[in-house]
């Protein structure tokens, strides 16, 4: 059994899927951190000094001045601003997926649209035999052939 869980685990998919897996989570890392440090800032110094993180709503009750605050006094809170930076995120990631599957899709039409190679022989009218394209005669029955 060890055996068997072993090739399937080297098996080529399995291992493009682990580093996949990884690499994405390292991606949505990054994208957590373009979000969080870098775009929501200045949106919130734009809309009036507001910290997206900090925008819930307290359903137990209390007046709480940050989100870590109401946390910690175990209150239970509606996190807006967490799911706003979260929504972000997620349409980035959904947008580099979106221009990495366009590019492939643009690889794959090339390939199609490629002109198929010119014939360079063709069939004999009378005998039905593969003859040189450029060819007069059939060199199988020696019928004379008409020039394209």
């Amino acid at each position: 059994m060890l055996k068997e869980f072993k090739d399937f685990a080297m098996r080529g998919n399995v291992v493009d899927m682990a580093v996949g897996i990884i690499i994405g989570a390292a991606f949505g890392a990054i994208v957590k951190s373009l979000v969080t440090d870098v775009i929501m800032p200045p949106i919130g110094l734009l809309l009036g000094g507001v910290d997206f993180t900090n925008i819930f709503i307290t359903l137990s009750g209390g007046d709480y001045a940050s989100l870590a605050e109401a946390q910690e006094a175990g209150a239970a809170t509606i996190n807006i601003g967490v799911f706003i930076n979260q929504v972000i995120s997620f349409i980035i990631v959904a947008f580099a997926v979106f221009l990495l599957i366009r590019a492939i899709n643009n690889l794959k039409k090339k390939e199609e649209e490629a002109p198929a190679p010119e014939p360079d022989s063709k069939d004999c009218p009378y005998c039905l035999s593969s003859i040189p394209i450029k060819a007069t005669r059939c060199a199988h029955c020696t019928s004379q052939l008409e020039q394209a």
